[in-house]
């Protein structure tokens, strides 16, 4: 790990490499230099994130467009406002060691980060990420590319799906009849997005695409530091950042939850991001994408539902699972989701009308 951490241009050497934090893609690990300088040190999961290069590169571009812009508006203190990652002693923006890809950012100093999902917080993380989203909106189409191919594409999403109705490769299919077809039943419905781009009246921003409170650092007055946790970050509909808020945020039970009853829509949490959202993202956004919002949150709640039964079809081969039915249980809390979603749509499209 020494080894490691020499290969980028730090001024001291390291004294102390101990893991940090919980994340579940990559491994992350503190490092502290011989002056009491603190770094955090990144092992990157390549099987999920194939291309390193276009994964630096993207945020090598991001970042920088962010501190371009806090520079302009004088902001001071911005190393703790942006994430900022060391480059190589070769300049260059990973270290790979013939194993693993490797890359080092400042930790920043006298910061949090809450787990907990409340209206105030949720507030702050909608006009979090849609300042974030605000500051990139500028960038240039093309400035960056997709970590994950597909990642939020609801057409390409359903083709799995459907490849995966047709294999049956271990004989679940009619078991979860009833599913499958609740699901082919919405599926114009839910490829809104993608035609509306071909019809040119959508287009594509940079989003975030893992819009949870927890990717937000504070300072030690509450106040938003910065967003983190960039891997994710390219080219989409902004549809994807407040439907996956919806999603996670807004919902009053566990993503897995084995009793349905838990499940509802806390519409207190949705009022609270799309309020701090729009103070923010409202510059840039179209009124055909202020409309669509709501709907953001049933298109990434059905497409989560999609996606864990294409998995159970298939006989779990993508997502971790704790027992057998696992992957079903969680189809059915995301549908339970979805029905939930779908019967308050009209309260939570009303919403949106103040800003239309």
């Amino acid at each position: 790990m020494l080894e490691i951490v020499a290969n980028f241009q730090l001024n001291e050497p390291a004294t102390a490499i101990t893991p940090f934090g919980n994340g579940y893609i990559n491994d992350t690990f503190k490092v502290t230099l011989q002056n009491q300088q603190e770094y955090i040190l990144q092992r990157i999961n390549y099987h999920i994130f194939t291309n390193v290069d276009m994964l630096q590169n993207n945020i090598h571009t991001v970042t920088s467009h962010i501190r371009k812009k806090l520079e302009e508006k004088k902001e001071t203190d911005i190393n703790r406002k942006v994430p900022t990652f060391l480059p190589t002693q070769d300049n260059k923006l990973y270290h790979f060691d013939g194993k693993n890809y490797w890359r080092i950012s400042l930790f920043i100093p006298n910061s949090k980060s809450f787990e907990e999902v409340t209206p105030t917080l949720s507030y702050e993380a909608g006009k979090a990420f849609g300042e974030f989203q605000a500051m990139l909106s500028d960038l240039p189409e093309g400035a960056l590319g997709e970590t994950i191919p597909n990642f939020h594409n609801m057409e390409f999403r359903l083709q799995q799906f459907r490849d995966a109705v047709n294999a049956n490769p271990v004989g679940r299919v009619e078991k979860v009849k009833d599913f499958i077809d609740e699901i082919e039943q919405r599926a114009k419905a839910m490829c809104i997005q993608e035609d509306l781009y071909r019809e040119g009246k959508l287009k594509k921003r940079v989003n975030h695409c893992d819009t949870k409170v927890n990717n937000i650092l504070f300072d030690e007055d509450g106040k938003v530091l910065c967003v983190i946790d960039l891997d994710t970050v390219m080219p989409g509909y902004v549809l994807s950042d407040i439907g996956d808020f919806i999603r996670t945020g807004a919902n009053t039970g566990a993503e897995d939850d084995e009793t349905l009853d838990n499940i509802g829509v806390n519409m207190e949490i949705f009022q609270a991001y799309t309020k701090g959202y729009m103070q923010t993202a409202g510059t840039f956004l179209t009124p055909l994408e202020i409309k669509l919002l709501p709907y953001g949150g049933r298109l990434l709640t059905y497409m989560q539902t999609v996606r864990f039964l294409t998995d159970y079809i298939n006989g779990d081969t993508y997502y971790k699972i704790h027992h057998p039915e696992h992957n079903l249980q969680r189809t059915k809390a995301q549908f339970k989701l979805l029905q939930n979603l779908e019967a308050r749509a009209k309260e939570m499209d009303e919403f949106m009308q103040q800003w239309l």
